[in-house]
């Protein structure tokens, strides 16, 4: 019997954290042949890399380097570059897995799904109910046209079966999220992010912002930073930025004064900033 072939596929931060227990927990069954296919949404060193070491992820064996774009053209650049791939392997894939919701988890489980390949979703049904999210828009599509979701509430399971997706697609697996944080707690706890910012034994906040919806939007950003300075007035506040976000606050002369606005942080690194954080926006 031929061994089923599995695509792994991930391309930003939050992917490569549910790709991690999903590829460890498959490489176990030597009857799996695993395809792990990073499409490259995510792509530097602080982005990405530190990811894939930090989370013990392999070297991707496909590595589609999109980069940044808009939505609709990084979308569309992940398909073609996809696609090609798809028609070098053979025989087909068995089943393709995309995760969370990025732009990456649309484009290729379209794909996938015009060539007939099965697709799963892991982290299916969660809703914002807010369509003028991007991501909104690629979790409502993802799940309407996979074979396999599954979901890490009850609340997604719920939102599905309103959707009218058939039942018997549907599993509740529980979330590979936690699967990630509780495999990693010990070893952030020897991060010295807290030593290398001074901030043993003193009280400060965290903040991680990234969402189109709140960084993409002058007005939105600006009300938010105005909050978080007035929060630095009586806490001291860390700010592992994102790029996105930090080339916005320069395109319109937003003001960080105040707040402690460092580089992205890795996986291990930002876990440990959490356990001691007073609050975290």
């Amino acid at each position: 019997m031929k061994p089923l072939t599995i695509l792994l596929i991930a391309g930003a931060r939050p992917n490569f954290m549910k790709i991690a227990p999903l590829h460890r927990a498959l490489s176990k069954h030597p009857e799996i042949k695993i395809i792990l296919i990073h499409t490259g949404q995510h792509y530097d060193q602080k982005m990405s890399c530190v990811f894939f070491d930090e989370l013990g992820i392999p070297e991707p064996d496909i590595n589609l380097e999109i980069g940044s774009a808009t939505h609709g053209t990084q979308t569309g650049k992940i398909m073609i570059a996809f696609e090609e791939v798809l028609e070098k392997i053979s025989p087909a894939p068995d089943l393709a897995v995309v995760v969370g919701d990025v732009n990456s988890t649309i484009a290729c489980a379209l794909v996938a799904a015009k060539h007939g390949i099965k697709v799963a979703h892991v982290e299916a049904g969660l809703r914002s109910f807010d369509r003028t999210m991007p991501e909104e828009i690629n979790r409502l599509l993802t799940d309407q046209i996979s074979d396999f979701l599954f979901c890490t509430e009850d609340s997604a399971l719920k939102n599905l079966l309103r959707e009218g997706i058939d039942p018997k697609k549907i599993f509740f697996t529980g979330n590979v999220m936690i699967d990630t944080l509780l495999s990693q707690t010990k070893k952030a706890e020897t991060s010295r992010i807290r030593h290398r910012l001074c901030l043993l034994k003193k009280p400060y906040g965290v903040i991680t912002l990234h969402r189109p919806s709140n960084v993409d939007s002058p007005e939105m950003l600006s009300k938010l930073m105005d909050i978080f300075q007035k929060t630095s007035q009586h806490l001291r506040m860390i700010f592992p930025i994102h790029p996105r976000t930090q080339k916005n606050l320069a395109a319109w002369s937003i003001s960080s004064a105040g707040i402690d606005v460092i580089e992205p942080l890795g996986y291990l690194d930002f876990l440990n900033l959490l356990e001691g954080a007073r609050i975290v926006f």
